[in-house]
């Protein structure tokens, strides 16, 4: 190893980290709000949108996501369609995200017992009050692990972005093995920044979980 070539590589690899995580974390807000989306028409059987969404869920969790960013990024300029590389990430992590959140929340909603509306119903709650106040809360509780496992799966996703060209963690490091060839470092790096950025938030991720286990939620 060559410790004096790392300390010069590092800032390469902290650009390439905050890249990654500002693309991936607007990516699963996105995501987020598509899957809720999905999972609250989805769980009501909504006539046409319910059937719409099932096909969506079913292409966008049976494609990889490489090529769905091949799609965006070299498919749509044949159509006169131009997006950005980052548009191109954000949107691909959005599109597969979105199916893996919406079936985890809906997960989440089905797993609420019935007696719960009858008794938001009794107390005379609206369908509105009830699913906001009763069935929401106690659903999030309940797919709050599949949430946060989702969460991590799609930051480290982001690991293909190299392939439409944005200079991701694989991009810099398979620059360094271009250009220096130091394979060993410039691994080491790329698998030291990962562990960095994404165990902290798997620890929150998992504390959060407790909590919400300590609560009552999700048992």
């Amino acid at each position: 190893m060559d410790l004096d070539f790392i300390r010069k590589a590092i800032p390469m690899y902290q650009e390439a980290a905050f890249l990654v995580l500002r693309l991936g974390w607007i990516g699963i807000i996105f995501a987020f709000i598509i899957g809720l989306i999905v999972s609250i028409v989805r769980y009501y059987k909504l006539p046409v949108l319910s059937q719409f969404f099932e096909g969506y869920i079913e292409m966008s969790r049976n494609t990889p996501l490489m090529i769905q960013l091949f799609f965006l990024y070299f498919g749509l300029p044949q159509v006169g369609i131009h997006l950005s590389a980052e548009v191109c990430g954000i949107l691909g992590l959005t599109f597969l995200g979105g199916s893996y959140f919406a079936e985890a929340i809906r997960g989440g909603l089905e797993s609420v017992p019935n007696i719960q509306m009858e008794s938001a119903s009794s107390l005379g709650l609206s369908n509105t009050q009830t699913f906001l106040y009763v069935i929401f809360p106690q659903a999030i509780a309940n797919s709050f692990p599949s949430i946060g496992a989702n969460i991590i799966f799609l930051l480290k996703e982001t690991s293909v972005f190299s392939a439409i060209a944005l200079a991701d963690l694989v991009f810099v490091a398979k620059d360094i093995m271009g250009l220096y060839y130091k394979t060993n470092e410039a691994l080491f790096l790329m698998v030291t920044t990962y562990l960095v950025f994404l165990l902290p938030i798997s620890l929150l991720i998992h504390f959060i979980e407790r909590r919400l286990r300590f609560a009552g939620f999700g048992n």
